[in-house]
């Protein structure tokens, strides 16, 4: 006798019956499950596979000879020969702009003292800029009837048989390891432009008996450590300022906050 149909109830199935029932259960939960997972996962997958055609893209094009050094420029060269940088570095023209080799620059560079940094710019499509800060004088160290003009490091700059105008002579015990000199090239550079180009000598035997002399005037500046030599250059200029500089025999800036005029 025949069965009637029933629902697929575990109660009214035999055990074979039921576990292939739950079997088929469990593989269509895995089924939902996993389409689930792979929906939550499709747009990761599409946006890495973008990233990773950009990617291609990008690499290839920064590589290809379309983006090759053609020329080289200097820029910031005033006292150091762009000619002659620019035929030193002749061995990147042909280089991707990517590829250009900054140690084989790096190595032509350092061979110019007159150079105190630099950095490399990529200007695509073919044009590699080389930026250049030169070294800057603070004045003149005299030896017999040689003058060299040095910067705050004491590296040379120029060197002449004849004054170098336009620098105050440095006049350091010690020359250009000193603390004299470290001093004296500190107050230097933290005078305005102007009063820079009023002082005619710096002195010093110490850190902290910095002498400066000018140009315009008999008085000479008793300056002390470089210490708040910005605040002490400005109370120079203003001093200056109310005074007559030729009727002065000195400006005692060392207390920067009790100026003394004699």
């Amino acid at each position: 006798m025949e069965r009637p149909d029933e629902p697929e109830d575990e109660a009214f199935l035999t055990p074979r019956e039921a576990a292939k029932l739950r079997r088929r259960h469990e593989r269509q939960e895995i089924r939902r499950f996993t389409a689930r997972k792979r929906g939550r996962h499709r747009p990761w997958v599409i946006a890495a596979a973008i990233l990773g055609v950009l990617i291609v893209v990008s690499l290839a094009g920064a590589y290809s000879p379309l983006l090759a050094v053609r020329s080289i420029e200097v820029v910031g060269a005033s006292r150091v020969n762009q000619a002659e940088i620019t035929e030193a570095l002749s061995d990147q023209l042909g280089r991707p702009l990517a590829l250009v080799d900054a140690g084989a620059v790096k190595a032509v560079l350092v061979g110019y003292p007159l150079i105190a940094s630099y950095s490399l710019e990529s200007q695509p499509p073919s044009t590699l800029v080389v930026r250049i800060v030169e070294r800057e004088p603070v004045g003149v160290l005299q030896s017999g009837s040689v003058y060299t003009l040095v910067d705050a490091a004491g590296v040379t700059i120029e060197r002449s048989d004849q004054p170098i105008a336009g620098y105050p002579t440095l006049m350091v015990t010690g020359g250009p390891t000193s603390k004299g000199f470290v001093a004296a090239a500190a107050v230097i550079r933290a005078l305005p432009t102007d009063l820079r180009a009023r002082v005619a000598s710096v002195s010093a035997s110490t850190a902290d008996d910095v002498t400066l002399t000018l140009v315009d005037s008999p008085a000479e500046v008793v300056w002390g450590s470089a210490e708040d030599s910005v605040l002490k250059a400005r109370i120079l200029a203003t001093t200056m300022a109310a005074t007559d500089p030729s009727q002065v025999n000195q400006y005692d800036v060392s207390s920067p906050s009790a100026a003394i005029v004699r």
